[in-house]
């Protein structure tokens, strides 16, 4: 593993397992989507040049990112799926965004967690922080790239198409 393989987060899979088809990786990747997944797994469109497309499903709250989604890119002939991360996140007060939408656009690899949190009273009366929801990219990404390494193939995160 390269230092670019780090950065990137790309990972292979172990020796010996046998890689599966195209279609059978992709069918097993849309097997994960369901109500319990942390992300709506669909078909990409043309404009995002991608195979799949698994959106992030983000709870409420200001310091959430307000979207996100990984691209995925199945490549039968070096029998990887290249990845893209992108997140949209709400600026803060007197940011100025160059799109005009008032959203900070990320991509490539990303690592996103955020947590909220609110102040209570515990059992004994003493005042605590009690998290109050939280989201992690990693969630959405770790069983993706679990069924792509066990299909044999390699999971690399790109930056761009």
């Amino acid at each position: 593993m390269g230092i670019f393989d780090k950065l990137t987060g790309t990972r292979r899979p172990v020796g010996g397992v046998r890689p599966l088809p195209a279609a059978e990786v992709r069918a097993a990747l849309l097997a994960l989507d369901g109500p319990d997944a942390p992300f709506v797994l669909r078909d990409g469109t043309p404009k995002e040049a991608a195979d799949l497309v698994a959106v992030w499903r983000i709870p409420p709250g200001p310091w959430h990112p307000r979207r996100g989604q990984t691209r995925l890119r199945l490549v039968p002939a070096a029998r990887e799926v290249r990845t893209l991360d992108e997140k949209w996140e709400a600026l803060e007060p007197g940011e100025v965004s160059f799109n005009g939408t008032g959203l900070a656009y990320s991509r490539g690899p990303l690592t996103t967690v955020s947590k909220q949190w609110t102040l209570e009273r515990g059992p004994d009366g003493r005042r605590r922080l009690q998290e109050t929801s939280a989201f992690s990219s990693a969630r959405v990404t770790s069983p993706l790239r679990d069924t792509v390494l066990a299909a044999g193939w390699t999971w690399r995160g790109v930056f761009r198409w």
